[in-house]
């Protein structure tokens, strides 16, 4: 006999690796029990990474998800791990030193033992504060490789980089092979010459499944030394998620090695939990081509938890392209063929942004870049022209030193827009910021929590925690869920000849209402109501859920055209509307005077907060939208009399 290896389910993982959102704290805390019962996971992946973002998105308070959902593996002796981004803490940006500090104590509260820490550019220099806060707030700091296949990350690159982590505290080290395009045989040599200098330290293998290669690779790392496999479980294994459990534990306890034994009985539950939790209204957000392994993702090399929202994303942007290409009068473009030219792109722009490994942030800020110069150049624009600020951060050095050189192209774009270079410290950027928080959140009257987890959550994710507060998040995620429910029925249930007249028993489903409807929803005891509209519709006649009003209130009037004069400022893509990416930050106002090249707001799309620079000076006359509401490409933002 083999020695032992130990498994680790990633729920939140394999949930976002399907699509866009994790269970709810109820679904949660209502599967953690059978999953203990499973009896073979010796860790459990419980948040981290986007967990607690997500949770905010449908108006949930996500330190009490945490809490509730840590605390039964907790209580069976299953450790807990969490995914953090080092520099970026549970965000796509940079986060202030001092929220940093905070990060590992509020979670160490909360009930997480493990942190697991990456860099998106495999700066060290980012991940050794982690290393240090973690220890000190009591968890175990387990390091990340970002394994991605190019000429510079090499067996010899990982490993040296393995070492420095060890030498600065590292406890544990963690293989993470985000996109599963690692090798099998050099990653079986990373993890060999690790356990050769190190074989006190443990070492787990994160793998997804989408080209095919992390079966192979599990094994080669476990003949090397690895200590843990990471592993997901039907409904939600393969494609762009993980090896499930049964095929790993198969093929280990064939290779000779010690692996526990699986209740099938609770396996069984919690399947059907998982495919309750889809047929509720997580399955709205999985595309089904990312259950479906795919060897097109050899060459991108996109990871599986950015693939699982792609899809979802690709529908506005191809429709954003198809409305150009009319338009143009040019043929409309289909979904694979506008995920090729996206492939393509990303072949293209990666080598020249420098290697950034392709994990979150920075594989989101390479397709984001691939995918608008894709839809510019398919508009007649040209390639570069829409670069979001936190991707120049990346290619200037401020989130860290990227791994190749800048191709000469973006250099010269950097240097015609007056952008300075950044060689030191990324955290130096960043200044603390948990004292203005801290002020803003007193001046609003609201608790800094239990650990001071509110304080860090406002600070963390300032814009979602407002729209969560406000209540305005849950309304607009519950008219979504509707909106979305109405139009798979449409698809599977059309509607009847209007002649016919239809009675339904309540347990069957109308099919979609075709003008719109009024939805009443709860918010922390507040009744909002909302105008919810189903299929095409004209965006400027109907209100969204962002103009939601109390129910006890009369409804308004749609809004009033802008009164402002002046040439307007219109959005350059779809997305939500934002005067300011942070709390803290002054916002533009009605009557404030701008010049040409001044920042007037922001369009959060895929993740990524896209400037809206002035194009002449000023002054403001009218602010169009309030923040977070959802915006298309070429609506008014703002009036600026010249």
């Amino acid at each position: 006999m083999k020695r032992e290896i130990k498994f680790s389910l990633v729920f939140r993982d394999m949930w976002q690796s399907a699509g866009k959102y994790v269970p709810t704290v109820d679904q949660l805390t209502r599967v953690a029990p059978e999953i203990i019962k499973m009896g073979c996971f010796a860790r459990v992946e419980t948040n981290g990474g986007g967990f607690e973002q997500v949770n905010l998105l449908f108006g949930e308070n996500p330190n009490r998800a945490v809490r509730e959902w840590t605390k039964p593996f907790h209580e069976a002796g299953i450790q807990t791990h969490m995914l953090d981004r080092a520099l970026n803490g549970l965000r796509m940006s940079p986060v202030p030193d001092d929220v940093r500090q905070l990060f590992y104590q509020v979670k160490k509260a909360q009930g997480t033992d493990i942190a697991r820490t990456f860099c998106g550019l495999n700066d060290v220099r980012n991940i050794a504060p982690s290393i240090k806060y973690a220890k000190a707030a009591g968890m175990i700091s387990q390091c990340s490789l970002c394994i991605t296949h190019s000429p510079i990350h090499t067996v010899e690159y990982y490993t040296k980089m393995a070492m420095e982590l060890i030498e600065l505290g590292a406890d544990e080290i963690c293989i993470k092979d985000m996109a599963g395009i690692g090798r099998p045989h050099s990653l079986g040599q990373i993890v060999g010459n690790i356990k050769a200098k190190y074989p006190e330290i443990p070492i787990q293998y994160h793998s997804h499944a989408g080209p095919g290669f992390n079966v192979a690779s599990i094994l080669e790392v476990c003949n090397a030394g690895c200590d843990y496999i990471d592993v997901g479980m039907e409904p939600l294994s393969w494609g762009t998620g993980h090896a499930d459990l049964l095929t790993v534990q198969a093929m280990l306890k064939d290779a000779g090695y010690k692996v526990p034994e699986i209740n099938m009985e609770a396996y069984m539950k919690v399947r059907s939990l998982i495919q309750e939790y889809m047929d509720d209204f997580l399955g709205l957000y999985i595309s089904p081509k990312n259950r479906l392994m795919n060897s097109l993702l050899i060459g991108p090399g996109l990871p599986g938890g950015m693939m699982g929202s792609l899809m979802a994303d690709l529908e506005k942007n191809l429709e954003t392209i198809n409305k150009s290409h009319v338009k143009q009068g040019k043929p409309l473009m289909s979904q694979d063929e506008l995920l090729i030219k996206l492939f393509d792109e990303v072949a293209y722009v990666w080598p020249r942004v420098g290697y950034p490994p392709l994990v979150t942030p920075f594989s989101q800020y390479v397709k984001n870049l691939s995918l608008m110069n894709v839809m510019q150049m398919e508009k007649g624009k040209a390639r570069w022209s829409m670069i979001a600020d936190d991707i120049w951060d990346m290619l200037l050095g401020k989130a860290g030193r990227l791994p190749g050189p800048l191709a000469p192209e973006i250099i010269a774009k950097a240097e015609a827009e007056g952008r300075q270079f950044f060689e030191g410290n990324p955290q130096d950027n960043y200044p603390d910021a948990l004292d203005k928080y801290r002020k803003l959140m007193n001046e609003k009257q609201w608790e800094t929590g239990e650990d001071d987890e509110e304080l860090f959550e406002y600070a963390m994710h300032p814009a979602q925690y407002e729209a969560y507060r406000s209540g305005k998040a849950k309304v607009e995620f519950t008219a979504d869920v509707a909106k979305r429910k109405a139009d798979l029925q449409a698809k599977t249930q059309p509607a009847p000849a209007a002649s016919a007249p239809v009675t339904a028993p309540t347990s069957v489903t109308m099919a979609m209402p075709t003008t719109p409807q009024v939805m009443t929803v709860d918010v922390n005891g507040q009744s909002y109501r909302v105008t919810v509209a189903f299929g095409d519709t004209d965006n400027t006649a109907i209100p969204t859920a962002s103009a939601a009003e109390k129910a006890t209130e009369p409804a308004s009037a749609p809004a009033a055209a802008p009164t402002g004069t002046g040439k307007e400022v219109l959005s350059p893509l779809e997305g939500k509307f934002f005067l300011v990416k942070n709390a803290s930050d002054t916002p533009v106002k009605v009557g404030d005077t701008v010049k040409e090249g001044d920042v007037l707001c922001y369009v959060e799309a895929m993740k990524t907060y896209n400037a809206v620079r002035a194009e002449f000076g000023g002054t403001v006359t009218a602010i169009c939208l309030a923040s977070g509401d959802a915006v298309s490409e070429d609506d008014v933002l703002m009036i600026i009399q010249e």
